[in-house]
């Protein structure tokens, strides 16, 4: 059987904000509370338990999803007016996505936080042609200022 990560628990400031936060503006789903955390599904196999433990964020979440998926996420979160960017070093430049690697290679991301300060990332894989081409062109502008 290959290793999968099974549960994660989150430091939060306030459950039900966080809560509210998942579910409506990145599409988790809620399993049933297990005080004293909140449950949120991400997967079949795997969920986020809130504890309201208090955080000053600092963890970086990072969501794969269908391209479709992607962009309705995308769509809410440019709706909320939170501010988003398209790196990890460049959130409230209201630009993206951004082509990133993640686990499965290339693919396009969008960074923001949540209410804690954590850094959530989504992203999709689909489109790889032109993930692709997005990818060459930042790596090319790299190099030059680099």
């Amino acid at each position: 059987m290959a290793i999968e990560l099974d549960h994660l628990i989150l430091a939060v400031n306030d459950r039900a904000e966080s809560v509210a936060f998942y579910t409506s503006l990145v599409g988790l789903g809620r399993d049933p509370d297990r005080e004293p955390f909140s449950m949120l599904r991400v997967s079949p196999g795997f969920v986020i338990q809130l504890a309201a433990w208090g955080t000053q964020g600092g963890e970086h979440l990072a969501f794969a999803m269908s391209k479709r998926e992607f962009e309705a996420v995308f769509e809410r979160l440019k709706a909320s007016g939170i501010p988003y960017g398209d790196s990890f070093d460049a959130v409230g430049n209201f630009q993206g996505p951004g082509a990133e690697p993640g686990s499965r290679g290339m693919g396009e991301s969008v960074y923001f936080f949540d209410p804690n300060r954590h850094l959530i990332e989504i992203r999709h894989y689909g489109g790889s042609a032109e993930v692709q081409a997005r990818s060459s062109s930042a790596r090319r502008m790299r190099r030059r200022f680099v």
